[in-house]
């Protein structure tokens, strides 16, 4: 029997809500949110870049991204920097390692939790199928710049 679509991408949907709620309600008990710890996150991956780029490596919009990064500033987790011509570059201060730093250790408890019930051969098996759908191994194709970003 063939498996309705629309069922299948709840279900997607259902997981996904459910990890993202489990990592904001937990991220809470470091000072974080799920928003913020993703935006250190692609700014550690990528010291200097643009908001812009960080926006697409966190899928938000350039308003919201820049908006989020007011308050990431204004906590004293991220400084920007003058780049080249009217670039606004994005680096993480001392405190922003160290938030980073206690949201991984955050995440990688609530993330054993919410995949305790597959087995690592089904990790595995469902991080493939997961990275095809994504369009990640095909020739010519864009893979996400997130790329292994959970709960985003």
């Amino acid at each position: 029997m063939a498996v309705e679509l629309q069922i299948l991408g709840r279900a997607v949907k259902a997981v996904q809500y459910r990890q993202h709620r489990a990592l904001d309600s937990r991220l809470a008990s470091v000072g974080s949110t799920l928003a913020q710890w993703d935006a250190l996150r692609a700014i550690s991956r990528t010291p200097g870049a643009s908001a812009r780029e960080l926006a697409a490596a966190t899928f938000q919009s350039e308003q919201a991204f820049g908006t989020l990064a007011g308050r990431l500033v204004a906590q004293r987790l991220v400084d920007r920097r003058p780049g080249h011509g009217r670039r606004i570059e994005h680096h993480l201060t001392p405190e922003g390692q160290r938030m980073l730093a206690a949201g991984h250790e955050v995440a990688d408890a609530v993330l054993a939790e919410c995949f305790e019930a597959l087995t690592a051969t089904e990790r595995d098996a469902l991080l493939g199928l997961l990275r095809k759908l994504g369009g990640e191994g095909k020739a010519g194709a864009v893979s996400s710049p997130a790329s292994g970003t959970p709960g985003r």
